[in-house]
């Protein structure tokens, strides 16, 4: 493949790899990068119930057990 578009085996892996996280669009489409493939779409949709949730399941993460580090 590298040697048919007459690029680096390096620049082949990147833009395979691209291509198979869905960060680039598929061969033949021009490969333009998505311009959508954040987490934009996520902030601020969670209701202050979720948020709050999410929350106290971070603070109980977040505990620390002295039996462990004694």
């Amino acid at each position: 493949m590298a040697r048919e578009e007459n690029a680096s085996l390096a620049q082949t892996v990147i833009r395979l790899l691209l291509r198979a996280t869905g960060l680039r669009d598929s061969p033949g489409s021009g490969e333009e990068p998505r311009t959508d493939s954040d987490l934009d779409a996520l902030a601020g949709s969670w209701s202050a119930e979720e948020a709050e949730e999410f929350e106290r399941a971070l603070a109980e993460q977040r505990r620390i057990d002295p039996d462990i580090w004694n």
